[in-house]
């Protein structure tokens, strides 16, 4: 799995993949704007391509942009949801500018309308969007839910009826939060329950679906439909919770952030998390442990859910 996690971009959108490397990050994930806002101000193309070039020299793997919290595609109240479908069109619009590999989003919620309504207005959602932007290359990931209230998509089932009823191939697939897994009762700390998630994946949603994955430990309870995360090896998931899926061939290539928990020391933090799941790995056969890098820490954090 590459690597890497949710880097804040109060200093400028270019700062952002040099600061994800300068803590060990393979693959970084920002937002594009404030999440607390509907509109943000226009996203100039010369911040656009310093982005870029900055994750081309800081040799990143992947990237992603987290849209907005507002947003709610599933909404029933008619205001609501042609808010939230202008506030998303704008989300892809950034992506699309930033080039980065996708952009993840909370599929919704149907505040009392119903789980079939709920993921019909999400489909149709996104397929007003693919449309308005039909030469668009960023794929749009759904992110599971851990399943409290009304958000939708908490379960592998609901976010293949969405895949399916878009029907868009590779623009739109999945991120797997590990949190909102364990919230919404999938355990996967054994053999037995990983081999048992991995082969639900490969039943239900379609090959390749999975795109990105976001790691975080869990506070609450196995099946407690509540989104709190934790640092990695701190929760009830626990280190080895995270064993097999970092070193599963099947995610070699995809990335994995992490949107733990942050506190006065800044990114240190992430260092410490990071360094947990770089311990999971195993070497090749015979092949020497490299040295870790040396690295420093940026004091100023991040915001993230």
């Amino acid at each position: 799995m590459i690597l890497g996690a949710h880097i804040g971009i109060a200093d400028g959108l270019a700062q952002a993949p040099r600061t994800g490397r300068s803590i060990g990050c393979d693959a970084i994930q920002i937002f594009a704007k404030s999440p607390q806002m509907w509109a943000g101000p226009p996203l100039p193309a010369s911040a656009a391509e310093e982005f870029r070039g900055a994750v081309r020299s800081e040799g990143l793997r992947a990237t992603a942009v987290h849209h907005g919290y507002l947003i709610n595609l599933a909404s029933p109240k008619r205001p609501m949801l042609a808010r939230s479908r202008t506030a998303f069109l704008d989300e892809i619009r950034r992506a699309e500018l930033l080039g980065v590999n996708g952009l993840i989003f909370h599929p919704g919620a149907h505040l009392g309308s119903g789980r079939d309504a709920g993921l019909a207005t999400i489909a149709e959602s996104l397929r007003r969007a693919l449309e308005a932007v039909p030469d668009g290359t960023v794929p749009l990931l759904l992110e599971n839910a851990a399943g409290q209230g009304t958000a939708l998509c908490s379960t592998l089932e609901e976010l293949a009826t969405v895949l399916s009823e878009v029907d868009a191939g590779p623009r739109v697939g999945v991120t797997l939060d590990t949190c909102h897994l364990f919230a919404s009762g999938v355990a996967f700390g054994t053999e037995e329950s990983y081999g048992a998630l991995v082969d639900r994946i490969e039943d239900v949603l379609p090959a390749g679906a999975v795109r990105a994955f976001h790691l975080n430990d869990a506070k609450a309870e196995l099946g407690s439909h509540l989104d709190r995360h934790e640092n990695i090896g701190k929760g009830q998931i626990g280190l080895e919770g995270f064993r097999r899926l970092v070193n599963d061939p099947r995610w070699a290539e995809v990335p994995g952030y992490l949107e733990t928990p942050l506190d006065d020391h800044g990114y240190d933090r992430y260092v410490e998390d990071l360094g947990s799941l770089r311990g999971l790995l195993g070497p090749p056969v015979g092949a020497a442990p490299a040295p870790p890098p040396a690295r420093r820490t940026p004091r100023r954090a991040s915001t993230v859910k």
